[in-house]
């Protein structure tokens, strides 16, 4: 492993703590979005999206930066305490596909609004029988007459859909294709006159709805990414960049949420537990190991990598859940507001954290699926 930081990337840093703390700190514009991780008022999500694009924080990973600038960043987000950003989807997949399969037109057309955070993506892949399947794609789109095509069809789990100005979609675009083949990566506007689009918010177990099912209804197109019946491997182009330099800030804030944990065994009492004690110090130490190993693999296309990854970010953080209860005693399975309201019933960050893992092992691609993809692809064994 050869990475670090040098002199340009510090102060690269210096600058970018300044910024947020400016922002998110006591007395900022923004201070009541600290610690919040995905706050419910679309109106200041897109209003600190818009202040991303004014400060020019969005678009870091495209090609002028530096890898060790996109991890700077990621880690001083995290570290402040800053909300999810609401053009993710946009900045971190779409984007740099745009940047490889698209047209100069469509990259002079839709990178400046995911640059500026003022149009925000969504991504339609998922379907009910399509999931970590994602071959199974049953949504279908028929050519307009005069051109273009015209989506039908449901998907789900589709996250930030409700605030969400575009998004593409996975289709197929040939009639009796199966599989892997005869499917489109189709860009489409969320609000439109001529097609339905009905948006479902689905509410998680966490109380939130960070994610909706979207039913499409002869909505139309406006753009493919890559080429007609090409969209397969359009999407797995788009989804390699799901798991890059984001994610070591994400471990900066599992560091953060570790800390919570030790913080609150050490006022119960429960870090003097053998049992409990053994656990919260392998929880540290798989921690350094996730960071050494993302650092290891950072800006390498190795088979397995991003589902070697994710198998392992995903139980380190259900671990973590479980243990932030534990630690607790009986109070952690106790929340404030009145049992008989749910609506008035709010969860604890420790709570929340044990629901929300649940989480982890299935979405971008379940625990069962990553171990196949290490299975064929490194391994080498039979399907």
């Amino acid at each position: 492993m050869d990475f670090g930081f040098d002199a340009a990337d510090e102060e690269f840093r210096a600058r970018a703590r300044r910024w947020l703390d400016e922002r998110l700190g006591p007395g900022g514009a923004f201070a009541d979005l600290h610690g919040v991780k995905a706050p419910e008022d679309a109106d200041r999500r897109r209003a600190w999206e818009r202040e991303l694009g004014t400060g020019g924080w969005i678009g870091l990973g495209w090609p002028e930066d530096s890898l060790t600038r996109q991890v700077v960043w990621f880690e001083e987000y995290a570290r402040a305490g800053a909300p999810d950003p609401l053009g993710i989807v946009g900045e971190q997949l779409l984007a740099p596909t745009l940047l490889l399969h698209g047209t100069p037109a469509q990259r002079e057309r839709y990178l400046p609004g995911i640059a500026s955070g003022t149009e925000i993506w969504c991504q339609g892949y998922s379907e009910p029988d399509a999931g970590s399947d994602l071959a199974n794609v049953r949504t279908s789109a028929e050519p307009e007459a005069g051109g273009g095509w015209l989506v039908s069809g449901q998907k789900t789990w589709t996250s930030l859909s409700q605030w969400a100005d575009w998004c593409f979609v996975l289709a197929r675009t040939e009639p009796g294709s199966r599989r892997h083949t005869g499917l489109s990566l189709l860009l489409l506007p969320m609000h439109q006159e001529r097609g339905r689009i009905e948006v479902r918010p689905i509410r998680q177990l966490d109380g939130v709805s960070e994610f909706s099912e979207v039913f499409f209804d002869r909505a139309r197109v406006v753009d493919v990414l890559g080429a007609v019946g090409d969209g397969w491997r359009v999407a797995m182009t788009l989804l390699s960049f799901e798991r890059g330099a984001g994610m070591l800030g994400r471990q900066i804030g599992y560091r953060r949420e570790l800390d919570a944990v030790l913080r609150a065994a050490a006022n119960s009492g429960a870090d003097r537990d053998p049992v409990l004690r053994e656990a919260l110090t392998r929880q540290w130490a798989d921690l350094w190991v996730m960071r050494a190993n993302a650092l290891r693999t950072l800006g390498r296309a190795e088979p397995g990598t991003a589902a070697v990854a994710k198998l392992v970010w995903g139980n380190w953080h259900q671990r973590l859940g479980e243990l932030a209860l534990q630690v607790q005693g009986l109070p952690g399975a106790f929340a404030g507001g009145r049992a008989h309201d749910p609506e008035a019933y709010p969860l604890t960050p420790a709570q929340h954290t044990l629901l929300f893992s649940r989480a982890d092992t299935i979405y971008g691609g379940s625990d069962q699926i990553q171990r196949n993809i290490i299975a064929e692809r490194v391994l080498g064994l039979p399907r």
